[in-house]
């Protein structure tokens, strides 16, 4: 029986309290103005930052599975030695060694650079880049129509090529490519498959501007070099990557002949690991910009707390007749208290809606993808509740310890 008299006098209170927030709605409006922004910029910057993990996740995963780049120059060196393709160091019968490797499934030599491509009237300048006939599988890139290059065309050195989706659109319009002749350089190539799209990678690059042909043909007709740009190589499976990536360190060094006291003449990028620090990095960019969103919560509770103590003086005579009547201090407390969380706990379901608006207004109208999720929107409600209680207990407090002759002579 007790028991129910304590959940109908809290019931009365959490009524008594909504009825007074809406005697005053503006003042109830502007007093938790900073919860609905600090409420709602927290949940839109998580979902930016979350949208942003996964669009990095996504673009690296786009570039293959278990994939390791095997680049010329030494990281430890700095400077021009360590960029892409500098230092003639990699060649393709290192392709061919690295393949035999027991943890790599298989490797393609890369070679790529800007080309003139004409067809007909068109021309249009891209990407085209030499490798092996491994190349889809390496970088779980499909042939959409027609088919891709055979070991056989990689070792004749076939004038053979095949085109993304916005180098075919671009030359060939709405007109299937397959078939077709097409120059690069001036040495021309037959179109003999048409990529599926891939979409744009982890640096912004659109993957499906690019031409493919043999490495061979790219080495002997087009660049005139003997060296390959990178190696693209594909481990038998996730937890065979670390393995592939020193197995690839110690035959390079071997076929090298690198002393033991000198740095290597490459180095190997592992995608796995790239994608973590680039998700740690949006992670920890997030949670930064979150605690600083955070801060309109507790400039909001201030807010609270201030509408509060006016509250406590502008119901001084209330609370004398409470106390008149046989009110315990404890329940002044507490209503109080319930006054101060229901505003701020109204504050937070406000800011849930702006936080809404704010990521699908960023999604609509921006090239970047918000994702909401339920665990900063628990998080800001529990922590706008939690700001209510803590900047409305010193007001509740307050009044609490008024004396009720005192408080019934007050005008």
């Amino acid at each position: 029986m007790k028991q129910k008299r304590v959940k109908f006098a809290f019931f009365l209170d959490l009524e008594s309290a909504y009825k007074t927030l809406l005697r005053n709605k503006i003042r109830s409006f502007l007093t938790i103005l900073g919860i609905i922004i600090g409420v709602g910029s927290v949940i839109a910057t998580v979902s930016i930052g979350q949208g942003a993990s996964e669009a990095i996740q996504n673009s690296i995963n786009s570039m293959g599975s278990n994939l390791l780049i095997v680049l010329p120059g030494s990281s430890s060196l700095g400077g021009i030695h360590s960029g892409f393709g500098v230092l003639p160091t990699l060649t393709l019968n290192d392709v061919y060694a690295i393949r035999k490797l027991p943890a790599v499934k298989t490797d393609s030599g890369m070679l790529g650079m800007p080309q003139q491509v004409i067809w007909r009237g068109n021309n249009w300048s891209t990407l085209v880049n030499g490798a092996n006939s491994s190349f889809t599988v390496i970088r779980d890139w499909p042939v959409a129509k027609g088919t891709f290059f055979s070991p056989e065309q990689v070792k004749s050195a076939a004038n053979v090529a095949v085109i993304g989706n916005t180098a075919a659109t671009e030359l060939f319009g709405l007109i299937d490519p397959i078939g077709h002749i097409i120059l690069i350089h001036n040495v021309p190539f037959t179109v003999i498959g048409l990529l599926s799209v891939k979409g744009f990678n982890a640096f912004g690059q659109d993957q499906d501007d690019t031409v493919v042909i043999p490495i061979t043909t790219m080495m002997q007709k087009i660049a005139g070099t003997t060296w390959v740009h990178a190696i693209a190589v594909s481990s038998k499976s996730n937890k065979d990557t670390l393995r592939a990536q020193s197995e690839i360190t110690a035959l390079l060094r071997q076929r090298h002949r690198i002393p033991l006291h000198k740095p290597d003449d490459f180095f190997v990028r592992n995608l796995a690991e790239l994608a973590e620090t680039a998700n740690s990095s949006a992670n920890t960019f997030t949670i930064l910009l979150a605690s600083i969103a955070a801060v309109s919560l507790l400039v909001g509770g201030i807010g609270i707390m201030n509408i509060m103590l006016v509250s406590v003086t502008e119901r001084t005579k209330e609370i004398g007749i409470r106390m008149a009547i046989g009110a315990k201090k404890s329940d002044i407390l507490k209503q109080f208290l319930i006054e101060s969380s229901v505003l701020s706990l109204f504050g937070g379901i406000l800011g849930i809606g702006f936080g809404f608006g704010i990521s699908s207004a960023i999604t609509a109208f921006s090239p970047l993808k918000t994702i909401v999720t339920t665990e900063p929107i628990i998080i800001s409600l529990a922590f706008s509740l939690c700001v209510g209680i803590f900047f409305g207990f010193y007001p509740a407090f307050k009044a609490s310890r008024m004396n009720p002759v005192e408080a019934l002579r007050y005008e």
